[in-house]
């Protein structure tokens, strides 16, 4: 028996990087998707990948009204939810003296915002045995000065995931996260910095880390799956990190 068989699996930030292992992680395992991203080359790419028994969606994650209208969506196609994980995430990385209002509300509309509304237009869907892992980040509790806002929002998500699991559970749902460390995604490639320095960056975040490298995508997604799955049934309101040990030394 597969561990999602006939489950349908929302994923959100799911045309690349963990989102995107998740996805076929959680195809493979009988689920059927419902994958949101922003960029449509890559919206495109997943539709063809998944096929048509999966509803690919150009949603963003930060907007109401966007969220309202993914819901209706889903409620049409499918009728319910039983998995949701919210994995859609923006990074915005500047120094405290650098950061504008611009640039902080994206950043929590997104990982904050965004995650907590996400969560309640969903719930009508879901049922009792229904599943929520959300992504956090191991800078919600390391820190990281070019990160302090991404790394805030992450906090807050951590302890919504907290919060939530008492009062979800009430009604036969799970909440927990996925804390990552430093994982080879797209993600981290598009961070603005020039070639040289991003080079730099990865190798000194390598060699301090214990295991020596970046995590890969498709190691995260299998803490996901198992937080997903009923493998987990009697796990809330945790976070699973998967880091390779980087949180017990200090990042830059």
């Amino acid at each position: 028996m597969k561990k999602l068989e006939g489950k349908v699996a929302l994923i959100t930030g799911a045309t690349s990087g963990i989102g995107l292992a998740a996805a076929r992680l959680f195809h493979q395992q009988g689920a059927r998707l419902v994958i949101t991203g922003r960029n449509p080359e890559r919206l495109a790419a997943a539709q063809a990948e998944f096929g048509a028994d999966a509803l690919v969606l150009k949603s963003e994650a930060g907007n109401l009204q966007e969220i309202d209208a993914l819901m209706a969506q889903i409620a049409q196609h499918y009728g319910r939810l039983d998995v949701l994980f919210l994995n859609a995430a923006s990074t915005n990385p500047a120094p405290i003296e650098a950061m504008t209002e611009a640039m902080f509300d994206q950043v929590v509309n997104v990982n904050f915002k965004g995650e907590f509304f996400t969560i309640q237009k969903a719930l009508p869907l879901m049922s009792a045995g229904g599943a929520i892992v959300c992504t956090t980040s191991i800078t919600n509790q390391t820190g990281s000065p070019k990160f302090s806002v991404y790394g805030a929002s992450k906090a807050a998500l951590r302890s919504l995931v907290q919060s939530l699991s008492l009062a979800l559970i009430e009604r036969g749902i799970r909440i927990n996260a996925v804390c990552p460390g430093p994982i080879e995604t797209g993600g981290f490639q598009r961070l603005p910095l020039p070639p040289e320095v991003h080079s730099a960056v990865k190798a000194d975040i390598s060699g301090r880390s214990p295991i020596k490298r970046f995590g890969t995508p498709e190691e995260v997604a299998k803490a996901v799956l198992f937080l997903a799955s009923d493998d987990a049934s009697y796990i809330i309101g945790e976070e699973i990190v998967v880091d390779g040990g980087i949180r017990h030394v200090c990042l830059p």
